[in-house]
């Protein structure tokens, strides 16, 4: 039971993921990608501290503030410089796509490490969950501006830090709580975020927010930090890396549905299709003929 509830919060965090991309979308006319971040993970963090002490929540203890501190600046700062950087590149399809190597990333990588034992299965299914990803976004992908290989490789970059955190972040969160571990690491990413937009003078614009900018602002806090990575903490406590990384397959699929509900995108048959594939990758890539307890996860062992 564990591992169905920590892969469906990670489909559903993935999920919110998406829906994030259209507020970003509509922030990053009026500030820059580092101000952003700043009120994503600076609001995400006042809204989780009050609800991880209100609870009494197990923080992480002394010896791994400096690895959880370390792995939020790599999750909460270094991967949307990373991400948002990519953007200025190639096309949001094209990154989407380079994105969703993740769960490949975290099969190989977890595999190296021997966090995450390889099988058949499991590599099927994130190759599926990935080619639906490509089908869906088939339509996008030819549009690609000159030197779309840079964002591309940016993406990739940004996927590799998702994945190193995902694998080395495991242990911590069961040393902790999932709540109490995001709230620190997010705090770490989030204040490294601050002091670079404050250098930056990134906060300028703000003086001239109103009603829509500020919901945007705190949706993305909200929903798109808050609430979307404690599901991706509590993911990973119930079960291994790479079923929670391929579920980041669904994010350019609920993209693509908000971005035809809000902003009229057209939708196609290929989306369908791909949506199709990423469920069936999932399922092939969670689902096994013997089920193995987490907690008997290579990771877990002393």
């Amino acid at each position: 039971m564990n591992e169905v509830l920590g892969v469906l919060a990670a489909v559903l965090s993935s999920g919110l993921g998406g829906t994030s991309i259209g507020a970003t979308r509509y922030l990053v006319g009026s500030i820059d990608p580092l101000a952003i971040g700043s009120f994503r993970f600076g609001i995400g963090f006042l809204l989780l501290l009050p609800l991880t002490l209100l609870r009494g929540d197990r923080w992480p203890e002394r010896g791994d503030w400096a690895a959880t501190s370390g792995l939020g600046i790599l999750f909460f700062a270094l991967f949307p410089i990373l991400f948002n950087a990519s953007l200025i590149f190639t096309t949001a399809a094209r990154g989407a796509l380079a994105l969703s190597t993740l769960p490949l990333l975290t099969l190989v990588i977890g595999a190296a490490l021997g966090s995450e034992a390889l099988s058949w299965r499991k590599s099927i299914g994130v190759v599926v969950a990935t080619s639906g990803v490509a089908v869906a976004l088939l339509t996008d992908l030819s549009s690609a501006p000159s030197g779309a290989w840079r964002g591309d490789l940016l993406m990739m970059a940004a996927a590799l830090c998702m994945a190193l955190y995902g694998i080395w972040s495991k242990p911590l969160i069961r040393r902790s709580s999932p709540i109490a571990f995001t709230t620190m690491s997010m705090a770490a990413g989030g204040a490294s975020l601050i002091l670079l937009s404050c250098f930056r003078g990134s906060f300028a614009p703000v003086a001239n927010f109103g009603a829509p900018q500020w919901l945007a602002a705190l949706y993305l806090g909200a929903f798109g930090a808050a609430l979307t990575f404690y599901l991706w903490a509590f993911a990973l406590e119930r079960t291994t890396p790479t079923r929670v990384a391929i579920s980041v397959t669904v994010n350019p699929i609920t993209a693509s549905l908000v971005g035809a509900w809000l902003l009229n995108e057209p939708l196609r048959w290929n989306l369908g299709a791909g949506i199709i594939a990423v469920f069936a990758g999932i399922w092939m890539a969670t689902t096994t003929g013997r089920v193995e307890p987490a907690g008997l996860s290579a990771s877990s062992r002393p």
